[in-house]
């Protein structure tokens, strides 16, 4: 999709062959990322508070292992459970915490290795799901996001996410951000469709860039333009959005 297409409506991504393709371009490009950063790269900071190159990627990790083992997934969401009521956090933010200090000790080389190794595995665990399982509820425990099902997490969050900490090491290394119509489009396209539905309210929005695309939903409204990135990193609170692109959206 170009920046000059308009659409009725922002399409999300509903379907699971679909949201697989773009799990699978969107780990590829992040191995090729981790490939090609330099010994200096690891420890530069990046826009989530706290954390660097390497515990975003600790925590990338994590997510994977999670996602490729059933085991690995319940041992992790207890102990980050066990650590939220103790420490008066929400549970994400303390499976996260979890993630990165258990990699915190793995060589910049080993962690690298891993992630290469855990990928494919993560993927093929997230094709494998049943429609069933995909419709099942999932209780985020986020405040004000309710019940999601486990089909928008597995298929949809879990590639919002390892997309936008790619943003997050390009920005905070130097490299250039691998864009493309076909792949990041499509992510982002799936961002402003959930964000409508959460603002609820008419819009005219030009979305720049190579993963642009120009969307309107209703008569008049809010209209703005705004880089696809920027636009990402608005709604999911790295930096302030005003009006409308003040809805935060999960990533």
């Amino acid at each position: 999709m170009s920046a000059k297409t308009m659409t009725d409506a922002p399409r999300a991504l509903v379907d699971h062959g679909e949201a697989m393709v773009r799990a699978e371009s969107e780990y590829e490009r992040l191995l090729a990322l981790v490939d090609d950063l330099a010994d200096d790269d690891w420890a530069r900071p990046t826009d989530c508070t706290g954390w660097d190159v390497r515990a975003t990627l600790g925590h990338l990790l994590g997510m994977l292992e999670l996602l490729a083992d059933r085991e690995e997934m319940t041992r992790q969401l207890g102990a980050a459970a066990e650590a939220a009521e103790r420490e008066g956090c929400i549970r994400l933010d303390a499976l996260t915490a979890l993630q990165v200090a258990e990699h915190a000790d793995l060589t910049t080389g080993q962690l690298a290795r891993a992630l290469h190794e855990t990928a494919p595995r993560a993927l093929a665990a997230r094709r494998s799901t049943t429609p069933q399982l995909r419709a099942t509820p999932y209780d985020t425990a986020i405040p004000g996001e309710g019940v999601w099902t486990l089909g928008y997490l597995l298929d949809v969050i879990h590639t919002r996410d390892p997309w936008l900490h790619r943003v997050d090491v390009c920005r905070a290394t130097g490299r250039e951000l691998v864009l493309t119509a076909e792949h990041d489009g499509r992510i982002v396209c799936d961002v402003v469709a959930d964000w409508a539905s959460r603002h609820g309210q008419p819009f005219n929005l030009l979305i720049t860039g190579p993963a642009g695309g120009h969307y309107a939903v209703g008569d008049l409204g809010f209209g703005t333009e705004v880089d696809a990135v920027e636009f990402c990193r608005i709604l999911s609170g790295r930096e302030p959005g005003e009006e409308l692109l003040a809805t935060r959206v999960p990533f």
